[in-house]
């Protein structure tokens, strides 16, 4: 085999390092299924009032098509995250809308939510704290050592903080205008179409640079290493001393007493 027919290592664990970034992203950020899961109930309430033009009959099928979708994870034993927050968001949003008469109000709490979170990755970035950082440090097992130990991890993170701060920014900037000053129907279909694009598009630049990025530290192997290293340690020690004990000269001075026999004298007693 020549050398241009051996794998190349460093290819192969780039790819590796490319794949878990791309699973722990899906896994942080409920993946398809979670994005689809949070949209879908607020397209039925956008649908059916734009049909209808019925508050309640809207606020109350997309809250109960929501709770639907968290009994389906139960049942399929799935994880409840993403699920509970798309509930509360429509059980508040269903609220609001009602008790105040204006379907527009239905979307106000995502887009106050969506504006503070632009304000909260902008303003973490510039101090230093990014909190696209403190979302996935846990998930790849490096909780914070990136600020530390790993200076272009984070710097990557620095990076996808800056662009989910701005995408959420630019989507605000859209959606608020509308909603002071277009009808309920143009401010929902907006919203459902400037939905699952700009998240896709956050989560795809932060593959981007985290998969440009250092490796992360997995802080759990060490600490796991370090407790074995220890225990190892103390059972060394252990051995050691019980092995100086038991194998003590019987000619010595604690001979006797240690073995626990008695020292035999070859001569006669006189």
């Amino acid at each position: 085999m020549t050398s241009l027919d051996k794998p190349n290592d460093q290819q192969r664990e780039g790819a590796d390092a490319r794949s878990a970034t791309e699973a722990a992203l899906f896994e942080a950020f409920g993946g398809v299924r979670g994005m689809v899961e949070t949209t879908l109930p607020g397209l039925v309430f956008v649908a059916l009032y734009t049909v209808k033009r019925d508050i309640h009959l809207a606020a109350i099928a997309a809250l109960s098509l929501s709770v639907l979708l968290v009994a389906v994870r139960l049942l399929r034993k799935d994880t409840l995250k993403h699920a509970f927050s798309g509930v509360f968001g429509v059980a508040v949003g269903a609220v609001f809308a009602m008790m105040s008469g204006d379907a527009k109000n239905f979307h106000l709490p995502g887009m106050i939510y969506t504006f503070g979170l632009s304000l909260g990755y902008i303003v973490s970035a510039i101090a230093g704290y990014p909190l696209i950082g403190l979302i996935l440090g846990p998930v790849f097992k490096e909780n914070l050592s990136w600020r530390t130990r790993n200076p272009g991890r984070k710097v990557a993170y620095i990076k996808a903080s800056w662009a989910w701060g701005l995408i959420l920014l630019l989507k605000s900037a859209v959606l608020f205008p509308l909603y002071w000053w277009g009808d309920a129907t143009q401010l929902g279909w907006v919203r459902m179409a400037l939905g699952i694009p700009p998240m896709l598009l956050s989560v795809y630049l932060t593959w981007i640079f985290l998969s440009k990025a250092p490796p992360p530290i997995d802080v759990f192997a060490e600490m796991e290493a370090e407790e074995a290293a220890e225990r190892a340690a103390k059972a060394a020690k252990a051995q050691g001393t019980g092995g100086a004990v038991v194998g003590a000269h019987p000619d010595g001075p604690l001979g006797g007493m240690v073995t626990g026999e008695r020292s035999h004298d070859s001569s006669p007693p006189r």
